[in-house]
């Protein structure tokens, strides 16, 4: 399981042949459940492994003086959030879980050695950190210059592309991140995204379904957000 989940994130951005896939199903990895809430590498870790989300919603965050949470990323099944601890030693922020689910651990040094032998994976890893920064990027234009309104609007749509590249779901949120999650990524209070989902669902962009947020118009939140998947870089974008 958890090898096909990284399998099929790398694949969303890269051709692997079968060999290259049969190598990354045969890292050793340790599998284990973790909670929702529950912090896997802290700020100012040293680690000496890599953690793959193959369940349930992680995120990176950083928790400044007054207590205040900043959410700088979302990663659902196939990310590996601290990929960039293979080549900087200190963690500079958190790592946690939002929604309970399974993350296998992974040791640089069997990472780091794969890499050494088939530099076609040591690519397709290296262009998973590119895209990573891409949406770094993306979420600074939102964060500086977009509305609340597209701000939210651009999320979800990001949030539904990933899920569908990683066979997640079709115009849906698997994970849906709660409003106050949505705030501590945007940089809005829990009733600024209330209100601003609440808008998007009136004019019929957007229904729920419980827990999950459904797209009713896709072409028109696309509109809303002013969304274009390109900085995603996938192979087949939605």
């Amino acid at each position: 399981m958890s090898a096909h989940a990284i399998i099929q994130k790398l694949q969303s951005i890269y051709d692997l042949t079968t060999q290259e896939r049969q190598t990354i199903g045969s890292l050793p990895v340790h599998v284990r459940d973790a909670k929702a809430g529950e912090t896997l590498v802290r700020e100012g870790d040293r680690p000496t492994q890599c953690c793959l989300v193959i369940s349930g919603l992680a995120c990176r965050f950083k928790v400044v003086a007054d207590g205040s949470r900043q959410i700088m990323s979302f990663h659902i099944s196939g990310d590996v959030p601290d990929l960039q601890s293979l080549h900087i030693d200190v963690m500079d922020h958190d790592l946690g879980m939002l929604q309970a689910g399974k993350v296998a651990f992974i040791p640089h040094a069997a990472i780091l050695a794969m890499n050494e032998r088939h530099p076609r994976i040591a690519a397709a890893l290296w262009r998973n950190t590119l895209v990573d920064a891409a949406i770094f990027r993306q979420w600074m234009v939102g964060m500086g210059r977009k509305s609340a309104y597209s701000r939210v609007a651009h999320l979800i749509c990001e949030l539904v592309v990933l899920s569908q590249s990683v066979g997640l779901s079709d115009y849906a949120i698997e994970r849906t991140p709660t409003q106050e999650e949505f705030g501590d990524a945007l940089g809005l209070s829990v009733v600024h995204v209330n209100r601003t989902i609440r808008a998007l669902r009136e004019n019929g962009l957007v229904s729920t379904n419980g827990r999950q947020l459904l797209v009713a118009d896709w072409e028109g939140l696309k509109s809303a957000a002013e969304f274009d998947p390109t900085y995603l870089h996938l192979k087949k974008a939605a």
